[in-house]
């Protein structure tokens, strides 16, 4: 029976690559002469903290940011922006998640768009990715083009595909 896996995937290499390609530029730029601000990557909780002197110079760091992401080909849309904290001296930081992996409610949301759909396939979650089976290779391509189609607000790969 064919199958293929959703499945959602951030190379953590071009995040790490981007980052410092965003700090490089920071620190090159004039407007940004004797400010403290920069990105810092935490691979291990797969997050990145934006610094600014204020509001504007953050939102700046964080636009640097974004187009280096999206020049090295990474999906924007990955990203989650939490709230702007104050740390002393009128500065401020910003924690950017990067979201991997397809989460739970994700997954049931895909599952039942398979289901509602009355396409012959079966979607069934398995840990953070969904797996589509179906009789035909046809039915999970017009699966794939369905769920592009209803699905554009995160980043999803498909992979795996099997015969």
């Amino acid at each position: 029976m064919p199958t293929f896996d959703i499945a959602s995937e951030v190379n953590q290499m071009e995040v790490r690559n981007a980052v410092d390609q965003c700090n490089k530029e920071v620190t090159n730029r004039f407007d940004f002469k004797g400010s403290d601000a920069r990105v810092e990557i935490n691979e291990k909780e797969k997050t990145l903290t934006a610094f600014g002197d204020d509001e504007f110079k953050l939102s700046q760091v964080r636009d640097v940011l974004t187009g280096r992401l999206a020049k090295r080909s990474i999906d924007v849309r990955c990203l989650e922006l939490e709230k702007i904290e104050t740390i002393g001296g009128g500065k401020v930081k910003q924690v950017v998640k990067v979201r991997e992996g397809v989460d739970q409610d994700l997954g049931k949301k895909i599952t039942k768009l398979l289901k509602d759909s009355k396409m012959k396939v079966q979607g069934s979650i398995q840990g953070d990715v969904v797996r589509v089976s179906g009789a035909k290779k046809d039915l999970l391509q017009d699966a794939i083009a369905l769920v592009k189609k209803s699905i554009t607000d995160f980043p999803l790969q498909y992979k795996n595909f099997r015969d």
